[in-house]
């Protein structure tokens, strides 16, 4: 059975944090092969693969097999390729005009930088600088991204023809997100030449929030009565407007009056710890 081949047009609607060895920005097949191999085990979970060895076996007949047990290595049936050589990152340097946000837990309730916010880590804050890609850990390395406005590749993807290629990628497409700080926004995938997913597949792969909750890893969308569990913000005029919005939307759900941390004393846990943990000021000694 000839194979399937497909190819997309790859960007981002945000700066990406995709670092290699150097922790340096570079687009790079390994991340991009993880984010398919996470989306795969969401459409085969619902499709009806309910045990964990089960999908574990199915996802090695597809994405291949490193045994190093004694078992049988296999290699992968789905191959990838980016155009071109592998690009290094060209943001070096993070652009002023950052956006600002009210965070009533910093100081007495002060604007704080929506960017630095949501990208602590990759991203620092220095002194008469203000917010700046961060160095690697024990180095001198200045960190890198890939910028959103300027950097574009192909991905060129080769499966067997019963492979549900059409639907992964249109999951991947919707909310796929890769790199560094990723689940805030950060790699947000643009896949030109994927369709839109439709109501059904959408309706497949979630679940209502209570199901979800049963299992301890990310298997489903979360959904109610009303729809898919997602928040959608209105249209911005580019980025970092999106970006000041999702830091807006995080502090206000993360210091909403029901998390309070008022009376908690240092070291115990609480509610706002579930969603996000370490909380300034507030560790949990367990």
């Amino acid at each position: 059975m000839a194979p399937k081949r497909c190819e997309y047009s790859l960007g981002f609607t945000t700066p990406t944090f995709l670092g290699n060895a150097e922790q340096r920005a570079q687009w790079r097949t390994p991340p991009i092969k993880a984010l398919l191999r996470q989306w795969w085990r969401l459409l085969a979970w619902n499709g009806g693969t309910r045990n964990l060895d089960d999908l574990r076996r199915e996802e090695g007949r597809w994405f291949g097999v490193a045994a190093d047990d004694g078992g049988e290595s296999r290699q992968s049936q789905v191959r990838i390729r980016l155009g071109g050589a592998w690009d290094e990152g060209v943001l070096n340097q993070w652009p002023a005009g950052e956006k600002k946000v009210r965070h009533p837990e910093v100081g007495n309730g002060q604007d704080v930088g929506a960017e630095l916010y949501l990208g602590y880590g990759p991203l620092t804050y220095e002194r008469n600088a203000g917010t700046s890609l961060g160095t690697v850990r024990g180095t001198n390395i200045r960190r890198s991204a890939i910028d959103p406005e300027k950097q574009k590749t192909t991905l060129r993807i080769s499966a067997p023809d019963n492979f549900p290629l059409d639907e992964l990628m249109q999951l991947v497409a919707r909310f796929g997100t890769i790199g560094s700080r990723s689940r805030n926004g950060w790699g947000s995938l643009i896949v030109d030449g994927a369709l839109a997913p439709s109501a059904d597949l959408l309706h497949r792969v979630s679940r209502p929030l209570g199901e979800c909750l049963r299992e301890e890893w990310p298997h489903a969308l979360g959904r109610d009565d009303q729809g898919l569990l997602l928040w959608q913000t209105r249209p911005q005029g580019n980025w970092r407007e999106a970006m000041r919005e999702l830091a807006r939307i995080k502090i206000a759900f993360r210091t909403q009056r029901r998390l309070s941390l008022e009376g908690v004393r240092d070291g115990q846990f609480a509610d706002r710890h579930v969603l996000a943990y370490p909380v300034t000021h507030h560790d949990v000694a367990a």
